[in-house]
């Protein structure tokens, strides 16, 4: 029996346990287990320290010091080459982070359009109209032609995530997207991930200290210890 899109896991995160060793050993993660499914809105909360953004990192790859097991798209990522991890952060997750790291020596479009030229899957010209669409979804396309350090800080957060957007990532990660906004923005940028899983069933996972904006996700995962306790 096929699977509905719907029920499709995106990712799963099996017995996940991280040590730190500097200079004495500290169990960071102890046997964390998640499943993440297609057009899920989660949010993972927890105290500073309890192993949250550091689960993350393991989570989008870019820390393969672990023990456990990771599956992204089915596919484990254990014991991958550096080349293959960074070839699926880029063609499967999408990154927003609490600094949007938009690049002013060019202009929005160019911004957005980055990450879809490194993976050079469509032409540029396909990449640049993805780009507008993008911006489109966000309404922010009248700003395409200006450089970052033009927007608001929350114009911003938007184009960056317009750019983690532009590969079509089955998954997008953020880190405190909204720790540096104001209410306003912040509740520009929950309905944005609000929409991007309700209509496009993108799967989102988001770390925030943000408890408003927490309780409003689908689901949250509250850690403390380095445990998943809820």
């Amino acid at each position: 029996m096929l699977l509905s899109v719907e029920n499709k896991t995106i990712l799963e995160a099996i017995n996940i346990t991280k040590y730190f060793h500097d200079p004495i050993t500290v169990k960071v993660l102890d046997r964390v287990n998640l499943t993440i499914k297609k057009g899920d809105f989660l949010s993972i909360i927890g105290k500073s320290g309890c192993g949250k953004s550091t689960l993350l990192y393991i989570l989008s790859t870019m820390d393969t010091n672990y023990e456990g097991d990771l599956f992204i798209d089915g596919v484990s990522m254990k014991n991958r080459s550096q080349s293959f991890l960074a070839r699926v952060r880029n063609e499967k997750i999408g990154f927003v982070f609490q600094f949007h790291y938009l690049l002013n020596e060019f202009n929005v479009l160019k911004n957005v359009m980055l990450p879809g030229l490194k993976l050079n899957k469509k032409s540029p010209k396909e990449i640049e109209h993805d780009a507008y669409e993008k911006l489109k979804i966000l309404g922010i396309e009248k700003e395409a032609f200006k450089n970052p350090n033009q927007l608001s800080g929350g114009q911003k957060q938007r184009v960056a995530i317009a750019r983690a957007m532009i590969n079509e990532p089955i998954i997008i990660m953020a880190d405190e997207p909204t720790g540096n906004l104001d209410k306003k923005n912040t509740e520009i940028v929950f309905d944005i991930f609000q929409k991007l899983a309700t209509h496009y069933h993108q799967s989102l996972l988001i770390v925030t200290h943000d408890q408003e904006f927490a309780n409003r996700t689908d689901k949250i995962i509250e850690m403390q210890d380095g445990k998943i306790i809820h």
